[in-house]
């Protein structure tokens, strides 16, 4: 494949979660041999997620919100992907996000800060297009945005990964990186060694702890509460004043917080009755569910909340594909393509100016 035959050997990517398991993809489908190494923590971000594909709404600025935008729109061609490799088909709603008014002011702030793209619904409109939000004033549509069940990608990059002749997997976690310009080598728990050309770092809210692993140190967890509700009153993702909900196929997701609470992965009285209470503003009906269900994640966030994505200007063995905050399931598909794109020297589509590793 392109770009391939400068590599002097294989490439490791460390952690196995979305970001790595997309990278790792990315890179077996350019000919190249990968070794993935990473076992599954509790209070890892990518299978408790709300799976948002948001860039409309949580809108970072500059050349971050265009790659966010890119991010959303590689989704139907990559979940095409995975369904012919695996025969899993990953659901995908791009039916659009609504931001709800509940009140006059809300009404005045949402007009305020809508982008171009998007268009607003008077309360006629938004209670024939979703009854289940009849009570509320109006809302800004963002179209194109929506959401993909990261339980169901997750699984499909799982399958993809274990058969591909290209891709060998450890289930260890890595412990220390040894990074200079022409080859890395990491050490994992068990103590043993594996050396590559190039070592990515995708290890999600612990790439801050590997001993060597550069700039990732200013990667820290932060914890994010979710509630799963067994009912499915809306078709649109809806955001609100306080938080957010998630429909999928038999349940809905509301969330989130986010606490500094180290790698503290358990659920709180406190956290999930703010979340249900954001919930519950947004979609009233969501409080006569039959269950619930607490759920926490550690995501792995920045300073400025970005990635980092790119090369160490010290090693050039090493790679970061790390830090993502909110938006790694956003991300973790062109995240994958950028870091092949990266190793094999072919020239990039977008600006990766602030997601400079040595920003902080």
């Amino acid at each position: 494949m392109r770009g391939s035959d400068n590599l002097s050997g294989e490439v490791i990517v460390v952690g196995a979660g979305l970001i790595g398991l997309t990278t790792a993809v990315a890179l077996a489908e350019r000919g190249i041999s990968v070794t993935l190494i990473g076992q599954h923590r509790p209070g890892e971000a990518s299978p408790v997620a709300a799976g948002m594909l948001a860039p409309s709404v949580e809108r970072a600025a500059g050349p971050a919100h265009d790659f966010g935008v890119a991010a959303r729109d590689r989704y139907p061609s990559y979940v095409e992907f995975l369904a012919d490799r695996t025969g899993i088909g990953v659901p995908l709603n791009r039916l659009g996000i609504l931001q709800v008014a509940l009140t006059v002011k809300g009404i005045k702030g949402l007009k305020k800060s809508a982008l171009a793209t998007s268009r607003w619904l008077d309360a006629k409109e938004l209670a024939e297009l979703e009854p289940a939000l009849s009570h509320g004033l109006g809302a800004v549509l963002n179209p194109y945005d929506g959401a993909v069940d990261n339980i169901v990608l997750f699984d499909a990059l799982q399958r993809l990964a274990s058969t591909s002749d290209r891709i060998t997997s450890v289930q260890e976690s890595v412990t220390a990186i040894d990074a200079g310009d022409d080859s890395a080598t990491v050490k994992t728990t068990s103590s043993a060694s594996y050396s590559a050309s190039r070592v990515v770092v995708a290890a999600g809210a612990w790439a801050g702890q590997i001993s060597g692993a550069g700039f990732a140190c200013a990667v820290t967890p932060a914890r994010g509460q979710l509630v799963s509700y067994s009912s499915t009153p809306l078709r649109h993702v809806a955001y609100g004043p306080r938080g957010y909900v998630v429909p999928r196929r038999d349940h809905t997701i509301g969330g989130s917080t986010m606490e500094k609470v180290g790698f503290d992965a358990t659920t709180t009285t406190d956290g999930i009755r703010k979340v249900r209470g954001a919930a519950e503003e947004i979609c009233p009906t969501l409080g006569l569910a039959e269950k619930t269900e607490a759920l926490a994640g550690l995501r792995p966030v920045t300073p400025d909340m970005l990635p980092m994505i790119g090369p160490d200007p010290e090693r050039q063995s090493l790679i970061y594909a790390c830090g993502h905050s909110r938006n790694g399931v956003l991300m973790a598909p062109l995240t994958g393509d950028i870091i092949a794109d990266l190793v094999t020297g072919t020239p990039l589509s977008l600006d990766l100016s602030q997601f400079r590793p040595d920003r902080f």
